[in-house]
């Protein structure tokens, strides 16, 4: 018996839908909508490399821009079977609208290379990234496009992309990478910056709906990096974090949890599951605990059509990038539940990594009191820009913060005109 492939979402495809549902709703110029419907620029390298036992593989990779308009472009890099070049135009015209949503300079990119990092040996990894950091080279510079880390690529691997830029360069070129670490020209505060970026703006949109963030009650799927410092920092902020979760399983006390102590019981354990004093609770039923705070920081596409109406929180914030479907975001908004989009929830990660190539550019660095001080301006005034576009166009936070990026990058466009 043979059983049908379920077929595969073209998020390029949905990308597209959004920018097209926006562009009617403040009704964009159709030659500016025409040319943000397109990236501008893509390339594809098949690039071979020598494995350990001699042999040579040949590797497939894209590297995207889509808009250059605000600024270079700027997108993260990722090492995934799964990546396809339609993958990767979409997350760069995300990167476009994750940038202008919280005004700064940048366009938007992405890149990746189809290859399962875990079947490679680190010398057969390091191999792989400088030649393909070599084969995309051309498009790539401080003042072009600065890539980042993404899906199963991290500061190890930035640190080889700068090295290898930086000899073909023949002087070093810190501020060609972003995510970097600190030896090497990093940010203090990068690590902590996308939880921290989603606190920033919870904080401002409980005061919208009457919540004392001191008197509320959290829950957070998601206990990888930012779902751990989200959910420690809920707690540092008066939140009674009641459940959290990760791949295995999660678990729930209602009197409340230590983000600390689970995270110590996690790395022996390898799962929060099992951790004392609480009870097993499934991903799927924690989404939808009574709680004032959502915090999806794990997966795509985990609140559907199929759970969005049994979701009892107040807020929900994405930390996770996608974590809410289309058709989902209607029921929450028809359930007058705010949410606090992907696009400008997570975006505190971005925003510190342009503090990190400001840094690199200036060979000037910042107290973490500094970095955060900034990210905090930026965040809540991103926020209340978004919140005004909800109340004058009547439509979701998630559309609102759509509008005011398409917005901020068409009026980039208008005003450099088009070359030549």
């Amino acid at each position: 018996m043979v059983t049908k492939a379920k077929e595969k979402t073209n998020v390029w495809q949905m990308a597209q839908g959004q920018l097209d549902q926006v562009a009617e709703i403040m009704n964009l110029d159709p030659n500016i909508h025409r040319i943000l419907r397109k990236p501008a620029r893509e390339l594809t390298v098949n690039f071979p490399v020598i494995m350990d036992d001699g042999r040579v593989e040949v590797f497939t990779g894209h590297r995207v821009q889509h808009s250059t308009h605000r600024g270079p472009g700027k997108g993260g890099i990722r090492y995934h079977p799964d990546v396809d070049l339609d993958e990767v135009r979409a997350l760069a015209m995300w990167m476009t609208w994750k940038t202008a949503v919280v005004g700064i300079p940048y366009g938007g990119a992405k890149g990746g290379v189809v290859v399962d990092p875990k079947k490679l040996s680190m010398r057969e990894l390091e191999r792989l990234t400088r030649r393909y950091a070599t084969e995309i080279n051309i498009i790539i510079g401080p003042e072009k496009d600065i890539p980042a880390p993404d899906v199963y690529t991290n500061p190890q691997v930035m640190s080889w992309i700068m090295d290898t830029i930086s000899m073909d360069r023949g002087y070093t070129v810190s501020g060609v990478v972003t995510g970097k670490p600190l030896a090497l020209g990093g940010s203090l505060g990068r690590n902590e910056a996308t939880a921290q970026g989603c606190i920033y703006v919870i904080q401002e949109a409980v005061q919208k709906i009457g919540l004392d963030l001191e008197d509320s009650v959290s829950v957070v799927q998601g206990f990888g990096n930012a779902g751990y410092i989200a959910a420690y920092l809920l707690k540092e902020q008066g939140s009674k974090v009641i459940a959290v979760s990760d791949s295995k399983g999660g678990i729930i006390n209602e009197k409340g949890l230590d983000a600390h102590a689970v995270s110590k019981y996690k790395a022996e354990t390898g799962s929060v599951v099992g951790f004392p004093g609480s009870e097993p609770i499934s991903n799927e039923a924690l989404l939808e605990l009574k709680c004032d705070i959502l915090v999806p920081a794990a997966l795509e596409n985990v609140i559907t059509r199929d759970n969005a109406s049994k979701i009892k929180a107040k807020i929900i914030a994405e930390a996770a990038n996608g974590p809410t479907t289309p058709e989902a975001d209607a029921i929450l908004t028809e359930n007058n539940i705010m949410i606090l989009p992907d696009i400008l929830a997570n975006a505190g990660g971005v925003t510190v990594s342009y503090f990190e190539w400001v840094q690199d550019l200036a060979n000037f660095f910042w107290s973490l009191g500094q970095v955060n001080e900034r990210l905090s301006c930026i965040m809540k005034e991103s926020f209340h820009s978004v919140y005004e576009i909800h109340k004058k166009y009547n439509v979701n936070m998630r559309l609102a913060a759509y509008v005011l990026a398409v917005g901020r990058v068409a009026e980039a466009l208008k005003l450099r005109g088009i070359y030549p």
